[in-house]
């Protein structure tokens, strides 16, 4: 039987390296795509990547979304079944200051690979995904987000994304092509990025109870987030692409926690008791009960500091994955404090 073939565009990201995971496991031959650095950034997916000169269902190319020849030529080399458009610049915070280039990934990139499609597909059987991002409702009213929620995108990073999700649903309409989005609400797992929330807070406390920083500083402590499994979501991907015909699904676990939950809960799991205060400005912190650790007591272990936020915030996001439940056959398994043990007990180790 011929196996899938599936072209992943940011296979070394958190998301694409679950994938790769999950098509290698369902059979397929799995291409991905990769930026040039000077630095190799394979970790993600070293434990499945092997020497290209030996037989393997996973390749690797070199690629960027910002160049339309490549994005063609790869497209036209591998003839996928499934696309996967995974490639971003995908911090929130970091898209204020780098708002162009925010705009050529993430809105001009998810374009260049549809009009390549177009262009090579022409008898219309490669299938596109493409990762929105919760993101788009900004600070919409209509919670808990579903797929007839309003958008109101409040950074350029969810302004990008948004063009993305109308561009793909313009031309799936357009040239009947197979292009499906997933709305996916904040995931995460020990393979998220250091300088996201989740992780720079577990890395943080980790290195102030072993005496590595002194302090954790934070920005906005009340921005609540609905956090999954990045590996239970990119099932969800895959299943979207499973489907008779392209349509766009919620991803979310309809649970949402704030910044000062998750850091609360990484305190109660390392053994840390503490106390939060107010210093005459407003801002918040955190100071250790007991010594623990290298921590002494009466520490400052975790500061607000106002350089951390964003000229504007999301300030409440939570989804309703009830339509992904009933089509997809898709729901959650891993909750918030399941996913929070499994990335402090990775960084542990490390």
């Amino acid at each position: 039987m011929k196996k899938k073939i599936a072209l992943i565009f940011g296979v070394t990201g958190q998301d694409g390296s679950y994938l790769a995971e999950l098509l290698l496991s369902k059979n397929y031959l799995v291409h991905g795509v990769k930026r040039r650095t000077s630095l190799i950034h394979t970790t993600r997916i070293d434990h499945i990547y092997v020497d290209k000169h030996l037989k393997t269902d996973l390749k690797l190319h070199y690629g960027d979304v910002t160049d339309f020849s490549n994005v063609f030529n790869l497209i036209n080399k591998t003839q996928p079944d499934e696309i996967y458009n995974l490639a971003a610049q995908s911090n929130v915070g970091v898209s204020f200051e780098l708002a162009e280039y925010t705009a050529q990934t993430d809105s001009l990139g998810t374009l260049r690979i549809l009009e390549a499609i177009k262009l090579i597909d022409t008898k219309r059987k490669m299938k596109f995904y493409q990762a929105s991002t919760s993101e788009i409702f900004g600070n919409s009213p209509d919670k808990p987000y579903n797929e007839k929620s309003r958008f109101a995108p409040v950074s350029p990073y969810g302004t990008a994304k948004l063009y993305s999700y109308w561009i793909t649903i313009n031309y799936r309409d357009a040239y009947s092509m197979y292009a499906a989005n997933g709305i996916l609400f904040n995931h995460e797992s020990p393979r998220r990025g250091e300088n996201f929330i989740s992780r720079k807070i577990i890395i943080g406390l980790i290195k102030v109870l072993k005496g590595k920083q002194k302090c954790l500083y934070l920005g906005n402590l009340y921005s609540k987030r609905d956090w999954g499994h990045a590996k239970e979501f990119v099932e969800a991907q895959w299943k979207i692409l499973q489907q008779k015909k392209p349509d766009n699904f919620v991803i979310a676990t309809g649970k949402n926690y704030s910044v000062k939950d998750l850091a609360n809960l990484v305190l109660k799991k390392l053994g840390i008791q503490f106390i939060w205060k107010k210093d005459k400005k407003g801002l918040e912190y955190a100071v250790a009960l007991k010594t623990k650790g290298e921590i002494k007591k009466s520490q400052t272990i975790i500061k607000q500091d106002r350089t951390y936020f964003r000229p504007n915030e999301v300030h409440d996001l939570i989804g309703d994955y009830s339509k992904a439940k009933k089509i997809l056959k898709w729901k959650p398994k891993i909750d918030f404090d399941m996913l929070i043990s499994e990335m402090i007990n990775s960084d542990l180790k490390d």
